[in-house]
């Protein structure tokens, strides 16, 4: 593979931690996901974070760790759901390496976080399914400029889809989108 790193994005719970970790075994990269830095760095987790400084303060930590991390070379970073927010991180995304989109589908992200309380973005009141909806709605558009690929997650383990973007990363960062699994 000619490209030195690779970014996964994509919603909160599409898999991006676990197929990233299967993926950086494959490539024999160093494995990074950038909330758990952010959490580090900071030594308070997300949820706290938000609560403190807000959206607005998170993703400020959130964008000087993704350009610190998106500046290394052999590392699959997987990236928090809404860092493709700020143009800065979506401009060193697809400049810095090739980046993967794992979409998902809103019942699966649903099924996924439904008893999960650590997600600030989906706590509140209302339906769950309506407040993915409308953040999948809002990001989509910008997962899919900032990736070069797109991987169609469809529920399938994560060991699977790590070969197959494994198997299918360009040999150099393209243009193009390209589904890695059938719609």
């Amino acid at each position: 593979m000619g490209q030195q790193n690779v970014f996964l994005v994509g919603m909160m719970a599409a898999g991006k931690t676990t197929i990233g970790r299967h993926l950086a075994a494959l490539l024999d990269y160093q494995f990074v996901d950038s909330d758990q830095e952010v959490e580090r760095r900071c030594g308070a987790d997300i949820s706290w974070i938000f609560d403190m400084e807000g959206e607005d303060g998170f993703r400020d930590r959130e964008q000087k760790v993704l350009e610190e991390l998106t500046a290394r070379c052999r590392v699959v970073l997987a990236t928090g759901g809404g860092a493709v927010l700020r143009e800065d991180n979506r401009v060193n995304l697809h400049s810095r390496g090739t980046v993967v989109y794992l979409r998902a589908s809103v019942k699966q992200i649903v099924e996924r976080t439904r008893r999960d309380r650590a997600r600030p973005l989906l706590q509140g009141g209302g339906d769950l399914g309506s407040r993915v909806t409308a953040l999948v709605d809002a990001r989509d558009p910008l997962y899919r400029a900032t990736a070069h690929v797109v991987c169609h997650t469809k529920g399938r383990p994560s060991k699977i889809l790590a070969e197959e973007i494994f198997a299918g990363l360009p040999a150099g960062a393209s243009d193009r989108e390209r589904a890695l699994s059938p719609i």
